[in-house]
């Protein structure tokens, strides 16, 4: 129930009141494990926390602590017991990332250790303020007029060509603008180039176009948007 997710007010007989119990969402880091398997109901109750970082409940407003983001884990839409998620929470999602199956390297460690009580040992990687920090300097990330364009072209092309039954929102065009200058940090880089966009308009992008009213798959669909809305470097010295 919603209730589960966002908390209940609760009478309280002694104060002659009602008291708000906050629920698992008010958290920095929420996971939502199996999302698909809750119900529509219960899925929509993280929109407004998602979008707008604060839960309303009983004509008032609570704010989500500061960082505040959503993890979500899906089971496979074949499977029964699964609900699809509906288009506005998908696009509150800023990225997907499929993690497939793990390498035979990988799975036999995880055989070895599966035991081994050592691995549940875990340090913090880095402070609040560490994660700020970081949150700052990719705000700060250049990005030239040429790689905005190169980001509304993609999106606006999707919302003109019929074969692209989903269009990118401008929630989406946020996203990927958010993400690549977050990929040019990462690369060591105090400016956005076309190809940061290009490396990460796969995890930014498919979960919002994904469509059954098309026969084209998740990668034909981005290798056609890649390829029909042209980077602003090849257009200029072609």
């Amino acid at each position: 129930l919603p209730a589960d997710v966002l908390g209940v007010s609760i009478f309280d007989q002694s104060a002659q009141s009602f008291s708000f119990h906050q629920g698992p969402v008010f958290n920095q880091i929420v996971l939502a494990d199996e999302i698909n398997r809750a119900s529509p109901k219960s899925q929509s109750a993280l929109l407004e926390a998602m979008e707008e970082r604060q839960v309303s409940i009983d004509g008032k407003t609570y704010p989500l602590p500061r960082p505040f983001f959503v993890i979500a884990t899906q089971n496979p839409s074949y499977q029964s017991g699964t609900y699809p998620l509906p288009e506005s929470q998908l696009d509150r999602f800023l990225m997907r990332i499929v993690l497939g199956y793990p390498n035979v390297a990988a799975e036999k460690r995880m055989l070895l250790e599966q035991y081994d009580d050592t691995r549940h040992t875990t340090e913090p990687m880095l402070t609040i303020t560490d994660l700020f920090a970081a949150q700052k300097a990719c705000q700060d990330i250049h990005v030239s007029d040429a790689v905005i364009g190169y980001i509304l072209r993609l999106a606006n092309h999707t919302r003109n060509e019929p074969k692209f039954p989903n269009a990118l929102s401008p929630r989406a065009t946020k996203a990927l603008l958010r993400a690549t200058r977050a990929w040019a940090f990462l690369q060591g880089r105090d400016f956005a180039i076309p190809e940061d966009v290009q490396a990460i308009l796969p995890s930014v992008a498919e979960h919002r176009l994904r469509s059954e009213l098309t026969d084209l798959s998740d990668d034909q669909m981005l290798s056609e948007l890649l390829i029909d809305a042209v980077n602003p470097i090849i257009a200029q010295t072609s």
